[in-house]
């Protein structure tokens, strides 16, 4: 199966769309549907990572237009007592919403999706990526390890949450290599 990945547009129906995915992914992973607090990057998917210059939103399609994967990367913007000295919204970015429908797993689309957005996040000067998971996600932990990040905090709280950060290797990267379509075999 081909795979494209390209960046989210300011498409209204296109935004619908991801949106969908997301939600339907919330549910299938973590059982519960909208919760304000936690998914208005998704509502104002636009605000959050399409209009903003240092951040953006990749989604995979199939070649029928089928969403199989999405990840956003935007500047650090929690306000965690005890990351205040660790974190800054100028040099950290921070990982979103990386979802893999799951027919499409265990073929290397989660590792290029990230590539992608950590590419992305070097090329516009960031110098951390801060991420949280939840140990409750079969395989997170060890996904994100291999990722090259780091346990941060272990916060022992009800969601079971971990947050974890990576420095960004310096890499080459050409600025006019826009074309973000892979062939992935699935």
């Amino acid at each position: 199966m081909k795979v494209s990945i390209s960046k989210l547009t300011d498409d209204s129906y296109e935004i619908s769309n991801v949106q969908k995915f997301l939600f339907s992914m919330i549910k299938l992973e973590f059982g519960y549907d909208y919760v304000p607090e936690w998914h208005q990057d998704i509502v104002k998917i636009d605000e959050y990572y399409v209009y903003p210059k240092r951040n953006n939103f990749f989604v995979a399609y199939t070649e029928t237009g089928e969403i199989i994967a999405t990840i956003g990367i935007r500047a650090y913007d929690k306000d965690f007592p005890e990351f205040r000295h660790l974190y800054s919204n100028d040099a950290t970015s921070s990982i979103w919403r990386l979802f893999v429908d799951r027919r499409c797993r265990r073929c290397g689309l989660a590792s290029k999706m990230f590539s992608i957005a950590e590419n992305f996040a070097n090329e516009v000067g960031y110098d951390n990526i801060y991420l949280h998971t939840h140990k409750t996600l079969p395989g997170a932990l060890e996904y994100w390890t291999k990722m090259g990040f780091v346990v941060a905090l272990d916060s022992n709280d009800e969601l079971e949450t971990v947050h974890m950060d990576k420095k960004i290797v310096g890499l080459d990267i050409n600025p006019l290599a826009n074309d973000y379509s892979y062939a992935v075999k699935l």
